[in-house]
Parts: C-alpha cells; structure tokens; sequence
C-alpha cells in the first residue's frame, strides 16, 4: 500500500491535484459559505450576523471578558472584532467598559437586553440540526476533524 508521500508524489504528477473537485480547502470553504447561509434567516430574527452570534455565544458563557481574549477564542484580530462590538454596543446588546485594574483592557459585558438575547437564541441549534440532516455522531467526527485542523495549522 502506497504511503502519503507516494501518492502525494503520484497525484502531482497527474496533475490531479489542480481539479477544484479535490480540494479539501474548496469543499470546508463551500459548506462554510453555506452553513452560514442556513443561519442567516434564524439570525435575522435576532438581529445578529453570523459573527455577532459568534461573539455573543462566547460573552453569554463568560460575561465581562476582556476583548483581547474575545478576539483569540473567536480567532478575529482586533481590526475586525472592535467594529463588530460597536454594533453589538449599539444594537443594546452589550457594554464595554475599562477594566478597574488595568485602563488598557476593555471588558465586554451583556446588558439585559443581550441576557434576553440568549433566551431567544436558544432553538438556533436545534434548528441548524433539522437544517443540515446530519447525524449528531456525525456532527462531532466533523467538528473532531475540522478542530485538529485548526490546531494544526496554528501551530
């Protein structure tokens, strides 16, 4: 049995490796694009984007984190993650505020308003289940393999 380099060396030399229909990265990027396009209409009744609803899973589990860890737990820079939080600020959704011990951190916290929000959020799961027909073992290999990934490349 061939090992991975092998075939690796093989497929290069049939030119294989250039078909879109087998790149791994093409199909993650297409059923990314259409996951998120599955949540769009449950989201719209939140008045979320798909990454605000990101960030606001993260600060509904640890209320009053600072932005710097917001931004790594959501893997955003902070050239995308202030904008996103001024919009979740002016939606009502949240606060900032400077840390007590330290002036250089913002903390974001959940208004009540944003507390409400996760009430409301709470079929978007179950709803994303019945949307994309997947077995829930089937489910977690996926997100097993698409986190190894993760790790890997960030390493």
């Amino acid at each position: 049995m061939a090992n991975s380099t092998e075939k690796l060396d093989q497929t290069r030399a049939d030119g294989t490796q250039l078909l879109l229909k087998n790149q791994v990265c093409f199909s993650l990027y297409s059923a990314s694009n259409a996951l998120i396009r599955a949540y769009r209409p449950l989201l719209n009744e939140l008045d979320l984007t798909y990454s605000q609803y990101l960030a606001m899973m993260v600060i509904w589990e640890r209320n009053g984190i600072n932005v710097k860890e917001l931004g790594q737990e959501l893997h955003l820079d902070s050239g995308t993650l202030t904008p996103l939080l001024k919009r979740l600020d002016a939606k009502g959704f949240i606060t900032r505020q400077r840390s007590t011990e330290d002036e250089r951190i913002r903390l974001v916290f959940l208004t009540e308003e944003g507390a409400e929000l996760r009430n409301k959020a709470l079929s978007v799961p179950n709803s994303m289940l019945c949307k994309n027909k997947l077995e829930i073992e089937e489910l977690q290999q996926l997100k097993a393999s698409c986190d190894k990934l993760l790790a890997n490349l960030l390493n």
